[in-house]
């Protein structure tokens, strides 16, 4: 079933649960595209649901992972001190933390943070986010500046079958107002996206690093959206976690979303 569904409110956690309720849909296997804008979002503060976002994770435990492992992918947030240089950030994570996420992980081709902040450039690898925030910084507010880009052709174009990494392709930060004076919005391209295991998380972390680079360039993050061209459940059966997904409508109180065909 080929599909195009919008999804837009003010909180993470319904946004998250219409796209999950409109794939658990009877006959719906793929929505193409998904689009999901979270408009709830002011600085660091995300407006989310506890009780959704509890009843995801203890059902992700089961599978060994949760909202937080996946958003620190994007952005490893316990590392960040606001106070501090942001020079510290990429240090901690670069001596620190990736060497010990490299030898754990059964894909070693990077993190999406990883990717933003040293990409593989021979000798020298390129720090595209610290690129972007100096370049605003130093007055250069040109939108098309402000593009960060985690697809490597010279790694990722290959012939495997299933790649796990990465489905995020790019991210986009975007001034909204005359030099960001309404804000700033950060967009996330995904040429697939798992919505079960993946989406819940990965809105966490763009929203985490839009604050992080909205917050560096001074600027208050407003708006987060997320663009999948292909969304798909995920790997769990949906009989495994119709539980769940019974729950959500509980909890939402109104029908889900069809997507349009």
């Amino acid at each position: 079933m080929n599909s195009i569904l919008p999804v837009e409110n003010p909180n993470l956690s319904v946004a998250w649960a219409e796209a999950f309720l409109a794939l658990m849909s009877p006959g719906c296997t793929e929505i193409t595209p998904l689009v999901v804008t979270v408009t709830g979002i002011n600085g660091e503060k995300i407006q989310e649901n506890a009780e959704i976002r509890r009843l995801l994770d203890e059902t992700l435990a089961r599978y060994e992972t949760s909202c937080l492992t996946v958003a620190n992918t994007i952005f490893p947030k316990s590392l960040w001190n606001p106070a501090r240089a942001r020079a510290l950030l990429y240090e901690r994570y670069i001596k620190h933390a990736w060497p010990r996420v490299k030898k754990c992980r059964a894909n070693n081709r990077g993190t999406y943070f990883q990717r933003l902040v040293a990409f593989e450039n021979g000798a020298n690898s390129v720090n595209q986010l610290e690129h972007v925030i100096s370049t605003w910084q130093k007055g250069n507010h040109r939108h098309s500046a402000l593009q960060l880009s985690i697809f490597d052709p010279r790694r990722d174009h290959n012939d495997c079958r299933q790649m796990g990494f990465p489905c995020l392709h790019q991210v986009c930060f975007t001034p909204l107002g005359t030099n960001g004076s309404a804000g700033l919005a950060v967009t996330g391209f995904y040429a697939t996206q798992h919505i079960f295991e993946k989406a819940y998380g990965n809105y966490l972390g763009l929203c985490r690093l839009g604050h992080f680079a909205a917050h560096e360039m001074g600027l208050r993050l407003v708006r987060m959206n997320c663009i999948a061209a292909s969304a798909r459940l995920g790997n769990a059966d949906k009989s495994e976690i119709e539980p769940m997904a019974a729950r959500l409508r509980q909890l939402l109180q109104k029908p889900s979303p069809i997507p349009r065909t």
